[in-house]
């Protein structure tokens, strides 16, 4: 009896959980999400802050990318799995394979444009006061 009563009452909480999580349930008393509040300033002293971080994980990323085909996430190593492909006569595979080395192979010039701006970003921040104002 307490057995069949246990599961009665985890089904009825289970049941009044899903209602609540799609919101057929109980409304509260205010739907309307609150407003985000809008920024006051442009975040150069954050941005200043985390520069030197970032720019060690743009340096990690290009590294990789730019390794060779021992090492995985490189360039190198998705042409040779593209030449494998092809040699195996695997064509969808290759062609999904191609898509991927093409996408990374323009990671390559967006990282390093990136890589550029921040560089600029922070000669500016040691002009001026790490962003302080």
């Amino acid at each position: 009896m307490y057995v069949r009563e246990g599961r009665r009452t985890l089904l009825v909480g289970l049941a009044a959980v899903a209602l609540l999580a799609t919101g057929t349930g109980v409304a509260t008393a205010d739907s309307t999400p609150a407003p985000a509040a809008t920024p006051t300033g442009d975040g150069a002293q954050v941005l200043c802050k985390r520069a030197p971080k970032i720019d060690q994980r743009i340096d990690r990323a290009l590294k990789r990318l730019n390794a060779g085909a021992d090492q995985r996430g490189s360039i190198a190593r998705l042409q040779q799995r593209v030449d494998n492909a092809k040699a195996a006569g695997h064509s969808e595979i290759a062609t999904y394979l191609q898509d991927r080395l093409t996408f990374r192979k323009s990671l390559v010039t967006t990282l390093q444009q990136r890589q550029s701006d921040l560089a600029d970003v922070q000669t500016w921040c040691h002009d001026n006061n790490e962003g302080a104002s």
